[in-house]
């Protein structure tokens, strides 16, 4: 069983990854496809993301999963909250009976420092900077898993990733806790992002009340 990472974040929440090695007819035996993909890896990716659903919390019900205008998934009743990331050979997914959840999963690569202009913050990119150079494409990767977990834990659209999605200092390695603030119109929401990096991976998410943000 190529279940690459498990933990149960609290009572409520659940968060796993899965490393992908087996066909696609082993996923659909599972999940349902109920849109067209064409891509043959986006398409594993995506049967690989569903099925850690169910995996995760016995008699999720997946094909009850609907798409909001934002493109984000979520379960008409809120009976679950839920949060799936996918990159390589990995796929990601939390869910959670009472918090709202966001997820990412991201291969550490140098082609993040050529958009880093685009979703950091001025003093996010000079704190990125003061690290040693090493460190600096890692710590790049993580900020922007932090900040695409952010963006499905909000779930409400298109926002600036480096004014509305702001993330503070904090001590880089190999997991912990990054401080962030969600700021947008007269909201100001303090959030705490967990996170780990594990065999040139950057996985980063989070868990809180969704009841001051808007969007499913």
């Amino acid at each position: 069983m190529p279940l690459f990472y498990q933990q149960d974040i609290n009572e409520t929440t659940r968060l796993g990854v899965w490393k992908i090695e087996e066909p696609e007819a082993f996923f659909l035996r599972s999940v349902p496809l109920k849109r067209d993909i064409t891509h043959p890896h986006k398409r594993l990716q995506h049967l690989a993301g569903r099925y850690l659903l169910p995996f995760l919390y016995p008699g999720f019900p997946h094909a009850d999963i609907e798409i909001a205008d934002t493109r984000k998934p979520f379960l008409p009743d809120e009976q679950y909250h839920f949060s799936i990331s996918h990159c390589g050979d990995f796929a990601a997914a939390i869910v959670s009976s009472t918090q709202r959840v966001g997820i990412d999963i991201e291969m550490i690569t140098p082609r993040i420092d050529r958009i880093k202009h685009k979703f950091l913050h001025p003093s996010e990119l000079s704190f990125v900077l003061s690290q040693d150079h090493e460190q600096q494409t890692p710590l790049l990767t993580l900020l922007w898993s932090a900040k695409e977990a952010m963006f499905k834990w909000w779930g409400g659209g298109d926002i600036d990733f480096s004014e509305v999605l702001r993330t503070n200092a904090f001590s880089f390695s190999r997991e912990g806790i990054i401080p962030a603030i969600f700021i947008k119109n007269e909201m100001n929401v303090p959030l705490e992002i967990y996170y780990q990096m594990r065999d040139e991976l950057s996985l980063a998410w989070l868990i809180s009340d969704g009841s001051l943000v808007a969007g499913h």
